[in-house]
C-alpha cells in the first residue's frame, strides 16, 4: 500500500521511515486536544475571512468542515492515523478529505508551532478552571468536617511527639490555609496561561494582514503574546502549573499520610469509610487505607513530571524544537492526577469518622498540659526560662512515679515551686488549654468559629 502523502512532504525525496513515523507520532497522547484544536482553527479561519485573506464562502466551508470533524471525533468515528503524527495534522488532513483543496487554506498565516502552543493554552486554561473548582470543593469539605467536629480535642504534634492540645477542627483548617495558597498559585498560573500565541507563525510572525486581537476576542484570551519567538518556544506556563501541582501534592500527601497514621490501630483517631479501603488476600482482619496511600504515592509522579519538563526545557536553543513534544505527557498526566486526587481526598474527608474518646485519651497521656504549667508560673511572676525548668522537673517526677501532672496534689507541686496555688488545676484540662489560646490564629473555638464564618461553612 502506498504511503500517505505528508502535508509537509514537498521538500523530501524519500518517504518517512515507518519506524520514524511510530517514534515521532504523538496522536495517541494529544488526541485529547481535538476540541481546543478545532476551536482555535475556527477562530483563525473566521479571522482570515474577516481580513479577506480567504473568501467568506471559503471560510464558511472550512468552519462547517471543522464542526463536522468534531462531531466525528465525539461519536468515535474519526479515523485517527499515526502517519499524520499529531492531532493537528490529523484534523487538517481529514478536513481536506472532506471539503477538498479549499481545506488547504486553513493553515494560511499559521504554523504548527503557534497552533500547538494555542491548543495547550486553551486546554490548560479550561483544566485550571476545573482544578480551581475541585480545590474549592476540598476546602469546603474540610471546613464542614471542622464544623462537624468542633468539640473534638486532639494532641497537636511536633517531631511526631505529642505537644499541646488543639482542636481537631483547627488541625483540619491548617490544610484549608495550605489549599488556599495552592488556589492562589493556580489562579495566578491561569492568568499567565491566558495569552494568545496564535499569529506568531513558526517563529518570526507572518506577512499576512492578520488581526490577532480579533482572534483573542473570539477565543476569550485576555491578551496576546508580544514576541513571536518566545510564544512558540517556551513552556514556562506548563512548568508553572507543574510546580504549583507539585506544591499542592506536598499538601495532599501530608494529609493522606495523616489519614494513614490516624486510621491505624496505633493511633485509632479516625475510621476511614469502608468503600474507600481494601482488604487483604491473606489476612481477613485487614482494612487497608489504599486510597490515601495512593494519593501519597502519586505525589512522586507529579514531582517527576516537573523534573522531566525542567530537564527538557533547560538546554533548548530558541525557537521551537521537537523536544517540546515531550511536554504533553507531563501536563496531561498531572492534570488527570490532580483532579482525581482532589476528588478522592474530598470524598475521604466527607465520610471519615472521628474517635473523640481516643483523641482525648491521647491528649491526657502525653503531658500536653506541661506548657500550661509553665504559663501558669509565668503568670505568678517567674521568668519563662525558670518556669520551663520547674515544669521539666515536675514532668520528670511524674514519669518516675507513673502519674500525670493533673493527678499530683498541690503539696507535691509546691515541692517544686511555692508559687503553685490550688487554682493551678483549672489550667490543666485540655479544654482550658484550648480555650486560653485566643490570640489570632490560635486554636481556641472562638477563632475556629470565626474562620469557619469567613469560609462560609
Amino acid at each position: 500500500m502506498a504511503q500517505q502523502k505528508k502535508l509537509w512532504g514537498g521538500r523530501f525525496a524519500a518517504p518517512t521511515a515507518s519506524s520514524v513515523e511510530a517514534f515521532t507520532a504523538s496522536i495517541d497522547v494529544d488526541a485529547r486536544l481535538y476540541r481546543h484544536d478545532i476551536a482555535g482553527s475556527i477562530a483563525h479561519v473566521r479571522m482570515l475571512a474577516r481580513q479577506r485573506i480567504i473568501s467568506a464562502q471559503e471560510g464558511r466551508k472550512i468552519v462547517r468542515g471543522l464542526q463536522s470533524i468534531q462531531k466525528e471525533v465525539e461519536r468515535g468515528a474519526f479515523p485517527f492515523s499515526t502517519a499524520d503524527e499529531d492531532i493537528h495534522m490529523n484534523i487538517e488532513h481529514r478536513l481536506i478529505e472532506k471539503i477538498g483543496r479549499v481545506g488547504e487554506k486553513l493553515h494560511t498565516a499559521r504554523s504548527r508551532n503557534d497552533q500547538v502552543a494555542l491548543d495547550l493554552r486553551l486546554y490548560l486554561r479550561d483544566e485550571l478552571g476545573a482544578i480551581l473548582g475541585a480545590l474549592e470543593g476540598l476546602k469546603r469539605e474540610l471546613g464542614r468536617a471542622a464544623r462537624r467536629y468542633l468539640d473534638v480535642i486532639m494532641p497537636g504534634y511536633t517531631h511526631l511527639q505529642r505537644a499541646q492540645p488543639v482542636l481537631f477542627s483547627h488541625h483540619l483548617l491548617a490544610y484549608v490555609e495550605m489549599l488556599e495558597r495552592d488556589r492562589e498559585r493556580m489562579r495566578q498560573c491561569q492568568e499567565r496561561v491566558d495569552v494568545l500565541p496564535l499569529g506568531s507563525g513558526a517563529l518570526a510572525g507572518t506577512t499576512f494582514p492578520i488581526d490577532r486581537a480579533y482572534v483573542a476576542k473570539l477565543l476569550e484570551f485576555a491578551r496576546i503574546s508580544k514576541n513571536s519567538i518566545d510564544a512558540v518556544s517556551d513552556r514556562d506556563f506548563i512548568l508553572e502549573f507543574l510546580s504549583a501541582s507539585a506544591v499542592l501534592f506536598v499538601h495532599l500527601s501530608r494529609l493522606a499520610e495523616e489519614m494513614v497514621l490516624w486510621s491505624s490501630e496505633e493511633f485509632g483517631f479516625i475510621e476511614l469509610p469502608d468503600r474507600y479501603c481494601t482488604g487483604s488476600s491473606m489476612m481477613p482482619q485487614k482494612k487497608n487505607p489504599d486510597v490515601p496511600e495512593l494519593i501519597r504515592g502519586k505525589s512522586g509522579r507529579v514531582f517527576g513530571h516537573l523534573q522531566a519538563l525542567l530537564t527538557v526545557m533547560k538546554g533548548l536553543p530558541l525557537a521551537y524544537n521537537r523536544d517540546l513534544q515531550e511536554d504533553k505527557i507531563p501536563l496531561f498526566d498531572t492534570v488527570d492526577t490532580v483532579k482525581a486526587c482532589l476528588g478522592m481526598t474530598a470524598d475521604l474527608i466527607r465520610e471519615l469518622k472521628v474517635n473523640k474518646e481516643r483523641m482525648r485519651a491521647a491528649v491526657q497521656d502525653g503531658f500536653t498540659n506541661a506548657t500550661e504549667v509553665a504559663d501558669y508560673l509565668v503568670g505568678r511572676g517567674l521568668s519563662f526560662r525558670s518556669a520551663h525548668a520547674v515544669t521539666g522537673k515536675v514532668v520528670r517526677f511524674c514519669l518516675d512515679h507513673g502519674k500525670r501532672i493533673e493527678q499530683l496534689s498541690l503539696m507535691e507541686l509546691r515541692r517544686f515551686s511555692r508559687r503553685f496555688e490550688k487554682d493551678v488545676f483549672v489550667f490543666l484540662t485540655p479544654e482550658a488549654a484550648v480555650r486560653r489560646r485566643r490570640a489570632p490564629g490560635g486554636t481556641s473555638a472562638a477563632n475556629v468559629r470565626r474562620r469557619l464564618r469567613e469560609l462560609g461553612v
